[in-house]
């Protein structure tokens, strides 16, 4: 870059034009004769032009004005000089850089959404504020509904009364029957975008696109997770599950355990309706108990009666008095004893677990979670319920010496009950890989497991279990693994009935007032905002059709 020659304004501020035409002649004749030479100092090499000015800047020839002028002026041409010559660096001469970001649109969603059961399961129109339903349950030789038998067997002169008649007739059948009236309710969720995010975003991305979309699956998945495991409290649905009871005791620490510290602890806990990561919440507390254990032993908790419904049993621990001191230590499946043992335990397996105090403190069940006013019964309320067709509460891991025993058991009572011949088991992920690893675990399991064609490019290890033969019908049960699913539990499903003339086309049904809308709302403020809406219920039309195996304990 050329060095530009100083205006005579610049160098003499101040100064009246004359004596400012006057101090520049005598500057620029002194500056020539020095460029002139090539150099301020007779045999050195040229220097820069910033250079030659400061040697004149004590050349005597200038007056002191001139001279005060012109140092002035070298100093901020060489500052500026200065920072033009700097390397430029990722720091340099900005700590944020000049580098372009390679920002990649629009963003990422990593977001699962399955929901299997709502796009499986028909969805109903309905009408009005409720959805009644009157069901006949049995008749006499059904074998069901609590109807009994009937010899029917006459002669001649076998009389019965009918309508205060007596009269030669075969005895009258019985019925049983019922008649279910569920409230329809109203379910909605919400987001937002500010103008600001809005207008700022364009180009990147369009977020109220973005926002509608996400609302939505954001409700259909908490639609799947209400037809899996909510619970109703209105007239018709369970309600909300009881507070548990238990015992506690301090046995000496054995095998791999480790004793806890000396002190009194304190202990309570609540039923469990799916809180660990997929359901909606637990039961009130318990009462809380103490006890004290000594060096060297360890803590027990003992559910001994189950909670119609539960799906396990949360458990809290403190060393101090009170909800908000005592802590989640984990869930026991089904019922059975939960071991606390001490922290530095490692190897944890099934219910012996190491005591925390940094967990979720027991004063978030001080009000009921478990069940809604605006709820319905879905699939585990009522596979678990009074209603059921059969409940088989293992409270252990599945049996290696017969695999899927579990299960048969389930199929046999419902067959022997309704004569029920089930469609599908949902699973967990960790309990279908259970019950795979149970037959190649299996010591005295009749099964073999063949490799085709080892060496031939290799060779593809792992076996599953694909579906459980019925036994007792002979059908092949689909099983299905379902992603919200909490590990403990295995429903065991009917879609439709194996019964002619039932007038029940679908066994498990959404009657919807309403599906679903998207609600732009009007702007009132500096937002856009959108809802989702829809009314109606869930239900299940035959109960005892459905099963489960419960308590199932991690292997």
């Amino acid at each position: 870059m050329a060095l530009q020659a100083p205006k005579a304004a610049d160098l003499f501020d101040g100064a009246s034009p004359v004596e400012a035409a006057e101090r520049m002649e005598e500057f620029q004749g002194v500056l020539n004769k020095a460029l002139a030479h090539g150099s301020t100092t007779p045999g050195q090499a040229p220097t820069d032009p910033v250079a030659a000015l400061e040697a004149l800047a004590i050349n005597k020839s200038l007056s002191a004005e001139a001279t005060a002028s012109l140092q002035t002026a070298l100093a901020a041409q060489r500052g500026a000089m200065g920072d033009i010559n700097k390397e430029i660096t990722l720091t340099t001469p900005l700590s944020t850089s000049f580098a372009a970001f390679d920002l990649e649109a629009p963003a990422k969603l990593l977001t699962p959404r399955p929901t299997p059961l709502r796009n499986r399961i028909p969805r109903k129109k309905g009408v009005g504020t409720s959805h009644r339903v009157k069901r006949i349950l049995g008749y006499t030789g059904t074998g069901t509904g609590g109807v009994g038998n009937l010899w029917p067997g006459i002669t001649e002169s076998t009389t019965n009364t009918f309508g205060g008649l007596t009269l030669e007739r075969g005895p009258q059948i019985s019925y049983a029957a019922d008649d279910l009236v569920l409230p329809y309710n109203s379910y909605s969720l919400s987001d937002s975008v500010s103008f600001d995010a809005n207008f700022s975003g364009l180009g990147y991305q369009d977020l109220r696109q973005l926002s509608s979309t996400s609302t939505l699956y954001a409700t259909m998945l908490m639609e799947e997770r209400m037809m899996l495991m909510a619970r109703g409290t209105a007239s018709g649905y369970s309600g909300a599950l009881s507070a548990p009871t238990f015992t506690l005791a301090s046995p000496v620490a054995s095998g791999s355990q480790t004793a806890l510290a000396a002190t009194t602890y304190y202990v309570n806990v609540t039923a469990d309706a799916g809180i660990s990561g997929n359901g909606f919440g637990e039961s009130i507390l318990g009462t809380e108990a103490s006890t004290a254990v000594a060096s060297g032993d360890v803590l027990t908790i003992t559910v001994a009666t189950a909670v119609t419904g539960a799906l396990g049993y949360n458990i809290y621990v403190g060393t101090a008095t009170g909800a908000a001191n005592l802590k989640y230590q984990g869930t026991l499946k089904g019922t059975g004893t939960f071991t606390i043992q001490g922290a530095s335990a490692t190897g944890l397996t099934g219910n012996n677990a190491a005591f925390t105090t940094s967990g979720a403190a027991a004063s978030r069940a001080s009000a009921d979670t478990s069940a809604y006013a605006t709820g319905y019964d879905g699939i585990l309320p009522t596979v678990l319920g009074p209603n059921s067709g059969a409940i088989n509460a293992i409270n252990s891991a599945f049996s290696t010496s017969n695999p899927g025993v579990e299960f048969q058991s389930v199929f046999a009572t419902m067959y022997q009950n309704v004569k029920a011949d089930p469609d599908v088991v949902l699973l967990n992920g960790n309990d279908r890989k259970q019950l795979s690893d149970a037959i190649k675990n299996g010591s005295t399991a009749n099964y073999r497991l063949v490799i085709n064609d080892p060496g031939a490019g290799g060779t593809t290890y792992g076996s599953i279990v694909t579906g459980l033969q019925n036994e007792v019908t002979g059908k092949a049960v689909d099983l299905m693994v379902h992603p919200w699913l909490n590990q403990g539990v295995a429903p065991v499903l009917s879609f439709t009935l194996p019964i002619p003339d039932t007038e029940v086309s679908d066994v498990w049904a959404n009657f919807m007032v309403q599906d679903y809308m998207g609600i732009q709302w009007p702007v009132v403020q500096f937002t856009y905002d959108f809802s989702t809406y829809f009314r109606g219920t869930f239900f299940c039309t035959a109960p005892a059709w459905n099963g489960a195996v419960s308590g199932i304990v991690s292997a």
